[in-house]
């Protein structure tokens, strides 16, 4: 299974320039707050929600396709070895793929998984952060969760430069993991999390196909390219590793690194699932974002030399 049946669709949510979908939502402070899901207790305590037929028949689905994947060598974790050589041109030929083209077009009401051309868009504000769980998910798997996100954000917030914290009171990141069932429920918070999201756009989270793994969404203010809000739906019935590749991909994905590549190698922003991890060139990739060199904004003709110098710098000329 390729990673294009586990899209990132928050592009399509992001092209403010050409489409104006962002018009009229509010500075990042006052955000309206998602509601939240009821929260999953212990396997002995009460309030659990018993795992429904729906549920249970995708965690067997998600188990297989890992185990199958993994049988075929793919979902990777080592970042990248010597089986997967790149220099600063092809560093800076990725990150203008992955960062300046959006994976999706929107057409009238219809979403089309069609590559344009796009600006660099980022975060410039510090990301607040929100774990929200369904109610079948245990407290153990909670606990698991939470700690891997939040080892992620750090690893990010290192990266980018950004400030990237867990906040409760305040969020403008969502990052929900919820089941089958669950999900199908979504439709009022996301309404009310990323207001502009039209209804056949909220139909297809709520509705999301079994090819598709998670999602991630932002949203920009009016026609800046400066991101002030993200929503992350990441499936509870996966097992360990495909949960951690979503977490990895969409929460990366959503800071500014939108389209997938074939030629990203090695690189989890790829249709082939030979990696599950973050790789050595997206953390240049995400260096490369957030240089104080690039802007928000810029398109490629601009961008272009400064990315290939920025690259080279990199990789210390290794052409």
């Amino acid at each position: 299974m390729s990673r294009s049946c586990r899209p990132a669709l928050w592009p399509v949510f992001c092209l403010w320039a050409a489409l104006g979908l962002m018009g009229c939502v509010a500075g990042p402070d006052a955000l309206p707050r998602a509601p939240h899901l009821p929260a999953a207790r212990g396997a002995n305590q009460l309030g659990i929600q018993p795992e429904t037929e729906a549920s249970a028949a995708m965690r067997i689905y998600y188990a297989q396709v890992q185990a199958s994947l993994l049988k075929q060598g793919l979902l990777r974790t080592d970042g990248g070895g010597p089986d997967t050589p790149f220099n600063d041109r092809m560093l800076a030929d990725t990150f203008i793929k992955i960062a300046l083209y959006n994976e999706y077009t929107r057409s009238g009401s219809l979403t089309l998984q069609q590559q344009s051309e796009s600006t660099l868009r980022r975060w410039q504000s510090p990301i607040r952060v929100a774990l929200r769980f369904g109610a079948s998910v245990r407290a153990e798997r909670q606990a698991s969760d939470r700690a891997r996100v939040m080892s992620f954000l750090q690893r990010l917030a290192g990266l980018t430069g950004l400030s990237i914290q867990m906040d409760d009171a305040r969020p403008n990141f969502y990052v929900y993991f919820v089941s089958e069932d669950e999900r199908q429920t979504l439709g009022p918070t996301l309404r009310s999390a990323m207001p502009q999201l039209s209804a056949d756009e909220i139909n297809g989270i709520v509705n999301l196909p079994q090819s598709t793994y998670c999602v991630a969404m932002t949203q920009s203010e009016g026609n800046s390219s400066i991101y002030n809000r993200a929503f992350v739906v990441i499936r509870a019935e996966h097992p360990d590793l495909l949960r951690l590749s979503c977490i990895h991909e969409e929460l990366a994905q959503a800071l500014g690194l939108p389209n997938d590549s074939p030629q990203a190698r090695p690189s989890i922003f790829n249709d082939d699932e030979e990696f599950a991890l973050l790789t050595r060139q997206d953390e240049m990739m995400l260096r490369l974002l957030y240089s104080p060199r690039l802007r928000p904004g810029m398109q490629i003709p601009e961008a272009r030399p400064i990315v290939e110098q920025l690259a080279t710098d990199m990789r210390g000329g290794a052409s």
